[in-house]
């Protein structure tokens, strides 16, 4: 029996289901480009006079030291991310040894804890040892994080590498570092990349940690957006302007990688 749906009613379909969820970015956008007076107006006003006043304001109150901030933390976790995950997800597919379960079981259970109950042994450790309102503390923090998540999805393109071509590899007399550098990470590049954005994106949005361990040197873009925050009630032009502002690096770099993005999550390692 033939479906009453034909491709034309699936695409519409599809249309207005990625409007739906594009639909609050488009709404922020328009909104930072308003007056705080415009943003407030009920109904809402689609037509208005676009200014650049809200993000002069936003980076008035000094939103590029928390951008830094956010930068460099992301930045430095994950490639710290990569250069730990990438050796023992190929440890734990193509070399695996006795109790390689029960590692990655171990992996997976750090994932079980609620932030929240650490949050006070954390604090008491970053105090002794001086890393409060310090970068470093949430570059700890967000490697290990985001640490076993890296593990098991680049276990899982390692894992597709064909066996034949790391043996062939050896046969020619390819050591450990020639074999990962030269044989397997161009086949698992998709998979890194892709595992590489989903932890920048973790760690650019990850606020718990961020709002308690940080105060004015080390804070972070998820902090200074919790500023337009206030008794007075919210900036909705300014804080549109500020979350754009946010977003961007993060879009930026997803769209620049959204082909190994798409290649690492949909097809795995091996076309």
């Amino acid at each position: 029996m033939k479906s009453r749906f034909g491709p034309g009613a699936l695409t519409v379909a599809t249309w207005v289901i990625a409007i739906l969820f594009v639909f609050p970015l488009l709404w922020m956008i328009l909104t930072a480009f308003k007056q705080e007076a415009d943003a407030y107006t009920d109904p809402p006003r689609l037509v208005f006079t676009p200014t650049l006043d809200q993000f002069a304001g936003v980076l008035e109150r000094g939103f590029l030291p928390y951008l830094s901030n956010s930068a460099f933390v992301t930045i430095v976790s994950t490639v710290f991310v990569l250069l730990l995950g990438i050796p023992a997800a190929y440890a734990l597919s193509l070399a695996p040894v006795k109790g390689t379960s029960n590692a990655l079981g171990f992996f997976l259970s750090t994932k079980m804890l609620p932030i929240v109950a650490a949050i006070i042994p954390l604090y008491v450790i970053s105090q002794n040892t001086r890393l409060l309102d310090n970068v470093w503390a949430l570059i700890i923090l967000y490697t290990s994080m985001n640490l076993p998540l890296a593990i098991w999805m680049m276990r899982s393109f390692f894992l597709e590498v064909p066996h034949e071509m790391i043996e062939a590899a050896r046969i020619d007399g390819a050591t450990l570092p020639v074999l990962l550098r030269k044989i397997i990470m161009p086949v698992v590049a998709p998979g890194v990349a892709a595992t590489a954005l989903i932890c920048v994106i973790f760690s650019w949005t990850e606020f718990f940690y961020s709002v308690n361990l940080t105060a004015a040197r080390a804070g972070t873009v998820p902090v200074f957006l919790v500023g337009f925050i206030t008794s007075e009630g919210l900036y909705w032009a300014q804080l549109s302007a500020a979350a754009l502002l946010a977003s961007l690096p993060v879009m930026i770099v997803g769209w620049i990688a959204q082909n190994h993005l798409v290649r690492g999550l949909s097809m795995g390692a091996v076309k």
